[in-house]
């Protein structure tokens, strides 16, 4: 009985053995067959660059002070690639109503919107006029006509910077984020189309999609405008004489010969104000304008327009005694008291006095 069962024992265990190498071998069979699907499975699903990126890293780069001031203007940008949007808004077949004074001046009235109260709440009515009125150039009144021009620009100004500070506050979102949507892919791709920037250049972006001071905007509008009684203005809603080789425009009277560029037309204000803060973010010729602005807020300084004046040289064929008028119209009638100002939300009631 003990060697029946000793032998019984044996058997069993060379079964055991055989068994457990049998499975041993299925085990590492399957492991290393079933191991290259999942990785590509994961590969595909999980760890796709389509999907995934860098953004956390990318923003400590861009946010780095010494980044924030270098700005790539190695590429060319073709004036339809930066006013694309502008230039279809353009076309647009609705007719705006151009206003008279008298009714332009009564709306306001009605709506207690005063100068005054700008100042003192930093709050602006959302009011959109789309044409200036042809009257304006007959207000005796120096004041009263300034008035009117600061009123009927200034909603304007601070509606398209505030859009900047909102596109701004997206782009530092996207970044935060571990991985973008397809919404926000093409996002990016547009606003490296109207800015003029170099795809993936993140800190060029972030230099050249920021605002311009309410004060400076205002002075220049006057400026080019002569408080908005210009040919320009009246007629191609040009609030900033900004010039064009490839839209459609308004020649000047006494342009020189071989200079076959045009003063840009707009078919809205809101859409000339827009070209500009455009043209002053993209254009090689105000860089150091941009720099100037980056350098404030890397010192958690207000935009100074007096300051950021001084980089606006080249903006008229003056020079510097264009810099000079600017900083004189800004002065002597109080513009910085616009640059804190907030566009109040709109509502039915003042859209249907509109």
């Amino acid at each position: 009985m003990r060697k029946f069962k000793k032998s019984g024992f044996l058997k069993n265990k060379s079964l055991n053995i055989v068994s457990q190498f049998f499975l041993s071998s299925f085990i590492v069979i399957s492991f290393f067959y079933v191991t290259p699907i999942f990785i590509n499975f994961a590969d595909k699903n999980f760890n796709n660059k389509e999907f995934t990126n860098n953004s956390k890293n990318i923003l400590n780069n861009t946010l780095n002070k010494d980044m924030l001031i270098q700005e790539d203007t190695t590429v060319d940008a073709d004036e339809r690639d930066l006013l694309y949007d502008i230039l279809e808004e353009n076309n647009s077949e609705i007719n705006l109503v151009r206003y008279t004074t008298s009714e332009i001046d009564s709306l306001f009235k009605e709506i207690n919107y005063n100068l005054k109260d700008v100042r003192d709440t930093k709050l602006v009515k959302p009011i959109d006029i789309g044409l200036l009125p042809n009257e304006i150039k007959n207000i005796a009144n120096t004041k009263k006509r300034k008035d009117m021009f600061i009123k009927i620009v200034l909603p304007l100004i601070v509606k398209e910077n505030n859009k900047i500070r909102v596109d701004r506050k997206r782009l530092f979102t996207i970044l935060n984020k571990n991985s973008n949507t397809e919404i926000e892919k093409k996002w990016l791709e547009k606003k490296y189309k109207q800015y003029g920037v170099r795809k993936n250049d993140l800190s060029t972006l972030k230099v050249r999609m920021d605002e311009i001071p309410v004060s400076l905007a205002i002075a220049q509008a006057a400026k080019e405008t002569g408080w908005g009684t210009s040919r320009f203005a009246l007629k191609g809603n040009a609030l900033f004489g900004q010039w064009t080789w490839s839209g459609e425009g308004l020649k000047p009277k006494n342009a020189d010969e071989g200079k076959d560029h045009k003063v840009m037309k707009f078919h809205s204000l809101q859409l000339s104000v827009r070209a500009y803060l455009r043209n002053l973010n993209t254009h090689s010729t105000y860089k150091n304008l941009r720099k100037a602005r980056a350098e404030l807020k890397n010192q958690n300084k207000p935009l100074d327009s007096l300051i950021l004046s001084k980089h606006l040289d080249k903006y008229a064929e003056t020079g510097n005694q264009y810099i000079e008028v600017l900083q004189k119209i800004i002065e002597q009638n109080n513009l910085k008291d616009f640059d804190e100002a907030r566009l109040l939300p709109s509502s039915k009631d003042l859209e249907s006095l509109i």
